[in-house]
Formats: C-alpha cells, sequence, structure tokens
C-alpha cells in the first residue's frame, strides 16, 4: 500500500510528535544536502548529516555481503544515533539513553517513506501527463466510433 508523500519538514515534525525518544533529527540526500531538519540553526543541522553520513561510509566499507546499509545505531553511554537509508535519502536521530531501539527504527523508517523524493520534479510527473494524454486520446477514438445499428425488420 502506498502512503501518501509530504515534504521532509513535515515529515519530521509528525516524527518528533509521535516519537518521545527522539531529541534532534535531520533528513538529507546522498551528497549531504540538508532537506529538513528539527534543530534550529543550519550548522548544527549540517553537522548532524554530515556525522550521520560518515557513519554510514564507515560502516558501508566494513560490512559484509553485497546488499546496501539502510539501517544504523551507533550507542553510547550518553544516548544513541540512528541512520535509516532509502535509496538516495536518509534520515538520521539522535536519542537519550537506552531507547527503544527497533522502536526508533519503525519511526525512522515510517517518516522517510513519507518524505518526496529529492527527485520529484516536474520530469517525474511527465510520465502521469503521458498518461492523461493517452486517456484522452483513448476517449477520443472510442467517440469517434460509433455503434452500428440494425435496421428493424417488418413483421408483417
Amino acid at each position: 500500500m502506498l502512503q501518501p508523500t509530504m515534504d521532509a519538514k513535515q515529515a519530521l515534525a509528525d516524527l518528533t510528535e509521535i516519537s518521545s525518544q527522539i531529541q534532534a533529527a535531520v533528513v538529507f540526500d546522498d551528497q549531504g544536502k540538508v532537506a529538513a531538519s528539527t534543530l534550529g540553526d543550519s550548522p548544527r543541522a549540517d553537522e548532524l548529516a554530515r556525522a550521520a553520513g560518515g557513519l554510514l561510509a564507515a560502516a558501508d566499507e566494513i560490512k559484509t555481503g553485497e546488499s546496501a546499509l539502510t539501517q544504523l545505531e551507533v550507542a553510547t553511554g550518553e544516548g544513541s544515533v540512528f541512520v535509516v537509508r532509502a535509496g538516495k535519502t536518509v534520515i538520521a536521530a539522535t536519542t537519550g539513553s537506552n531507547p527503544t531501539a527497533g522502536l526508533v527504527f519503525y519511526d525512522l523508517k515510517s517518516a522517510l517513506r513519507t518524505v518526496k523524493p529529492a527527485g520529484t520534479t516536474a520530469a517525474a510527473k511527465k510520465p502521469v501527463a503521458a498518461r492523461k494524454k493517452t486517456a484522452t486520446s483513448a476517449k477520443k477514438k472510442t467517440a469517434a466510433r460509433k455503434p452500428a445499428t440494425k435496421k428493424k425488420t417488418d413483421a408483417s
């Protein structure tokens, strides 16, 4: 089932509303460009995105297997950093100590699914326009064909 998409800022607002364990969160792309953050100032958001990107890169270097790394938790005595990646979009969050990791990952994945991909532009909408054109053409063709009418034969 497809979920509706929204902007990253709204996704983070919803995330912090439902998850009391998350202290700060940031959504960014694979190039480190921040789309939204719960942090007030841009330098702190950029710092969290850069650190989370670095954690992903380091974990990618040491992971085993061929599949892409999609989630990561780094825990310290003071708190944890959670990172979830879906395609080119990444969400990272900080928590206090001893978070419920499964719940935090679930909340982050849910928030990430609601974020519009960075490449959603007019080019992404082009196939929809093409489908509309095709549907319109099909309606015209159907309307152009008239059903064959049968002459009624006289019963007398």
